[in-house]
């Protein structure tokens, strides 16, 4: 059996929800590895829905062990909040089925506040963050002052580095006429909850090795997507983690030989959220169709998401960067009723043709896009399970876009409910 991987290939909102649950289902245990209370996943399980941040999404699911590791970066009262809404739905979190890693690192009101009055700083020039603190939580872990799950454990050390820190960020906040933070009322919250967060910490990178030597299948759960990676994505209109499939490793505390299989999830046109480059954005009335049709709303921030075509050059880029082994395609049916339909294939930058996507910020908002035109359907394809109840067209759409990416469609989603899925090959089995 497999271990898998899931990532977004685009600018996250791919539809990971649905298929990391059709996953969860098939795995023993479910591991997130970067970002933080700023990803959702919406899952919909028996009528019931559930909307999870932090929390992994095997966690609606019994005999189920979910894990948040070392790569993401926890709210510890977010995290209560969403354990305790959860719990309300029936849900069971117990330290047997549910782990935080002991190094994790938290997110602290100083950080929201640091992301808050940093962008207002930024007046039009917004990266668009979700001001839930994840960036300068980030920025604390690799400064190495940030605040781990393990120092509440220990009072008086992490007295001492609440203090330090706020010597640090105080002047800053100042600085751009916010007001500064108490580090002892911190410290005071931070005690008042730190049982209901240390009952949960393990030491995830060795249940993970455990588990593996048991022969049991690990779901590494990713949040955004590919193109919002510190590294690889459109700088920098980013996250602050990185989102690709290596972060799995990293971010979980397992060798890279354990992830076997890279799925990208991949929605068949593209989405974006907040500002940035989008060659293939539609400012139009097929731009407002997808996203009415397609219900592009984020699930954390509620914004409305930027529509466009499929790009096919952006994609492929994914499918190399993260090393996928097939790509999950999601929201077929949204471009039903559609007379013919775009695909982006390469750019033109400066008079010539390229078939990447540049990393320069100035290229990025540069570039233009090469299209193809395809035939489109007006026959349904809500709820397909398998090929033939789809049109040749959509049939013809699916196929040409895994040639042009160089990854074959291993699911196809056609609706939110979990069992419109067509599969082509089980991600959990080799």
């Amino acid at each position: 059996m497999s271990n898998v991987v899931v990532i977004g290939s685009q600018w996250g909102d791919e539809g990971k929800g649905k298929i990391v649950d059709w996953l969860s289902s098939r795995a023993d245990v479910v591991v997130r590895f970067q970002g933080g209370h700023n990803a959702g996943h919406t899952l919909v399980i028996d009528g019931t829905e559930y909307k999870l941040n932090l929390l992994p999404s095997g966690i609606v699911r019994e005999g189920k062990v979910s894990m948040i590791g070392n790569g993401v970066v926890i709210s510890p009262w977010a995290l209560i909040k969403e354990i305790t809404m959860i719990k309300e739905k029936g849900v069971k979190v117990t330290p047997e089925n549910f782990i935080i890693s002991e190094n994790a690192h938290l997110i602290l009101p100083v950080h929201q506040a640091l992301d808050q009055a940093l962008e207002m700083t930024r007046g039009d020039a917004k990266l668009g963050t979700t001001k839930r603190g994840i960036g300068p939580a980030y920025e604390d872990k690799i400064s190495r002052r940030g605040i781990r799950v393990c120092d509440l454990r220990h009072p008086e050390l992490l007295k001492d580095k609440i203090t330090k820190m706020m010597f640090h960020h105080n002047i800053l906040l100042k600085g751009m006429g916010a007001d500064a933070m108490d580090a002892s009322e911190t410290y005071e919250k931070l005690m008042e909850i730190s049982e209901d967060i240390l009952r949960y910490a393990g030491i995830v990178w060795r249940e993970l090795d455990y588990a593996r030597n048991g022969g049991k299948k690990i779901l590494f759960e990713g949040a955004q997507g590919t193109m919002l990676d510190i590294d690889h994505g459109t700088y920098p209109y980013v996250t602050s983690s990185n989102t690709v499939a290596a972060q799995a490793s990293i971010g979980s505390g397992v060798g890279p030989d354990t992830l076997k299989y890279i799925l990208g999830i991949t929605k068949a046109y593209t989405t974006r959220v907040g500002t940035g480059p989008f060659p293939t954005e539609l400012d139009n009335e097929i731009g407002q169709f997808l996203g009415e049709k397609g219900k592009e709303f984020g699930t954390v921030t509620g914004r409305k998401r930027r529509c466009g075509w499929f790009d096919a050059a952006l994609v492929r880029q994914s499918v190399r960067v993260n090393g996928m082994h097939g790509i999950a395609l999601t929201k077929l049916d949204v471009l039903d009723g559609l007379e013919e339909i775009k695909i982006c294939t390469g750019y033109r930058l400066n008079g010539k043709e390229i078939k990447y996507f540049p990393a320069s910020q100035a290229d990025q908002e540069a570039v233009e896009p090469i299209y193809e035109t395809m035939e489109g359907w007006s026959e349904s394809t809500y709820g397909a399970r398998s090929w033939g109840d789809l049109p040749a067209a959509a049939v013809k759409y699916a196929r040409h876009i895994e040639e042009l990416i160089g990854a074959p469609v291993s699911m196809l989603s056609t609706s939110p409910e979990r069992d419109d899925t067509i599969l082509m090959r089980d991600p959990f089995v080799d």
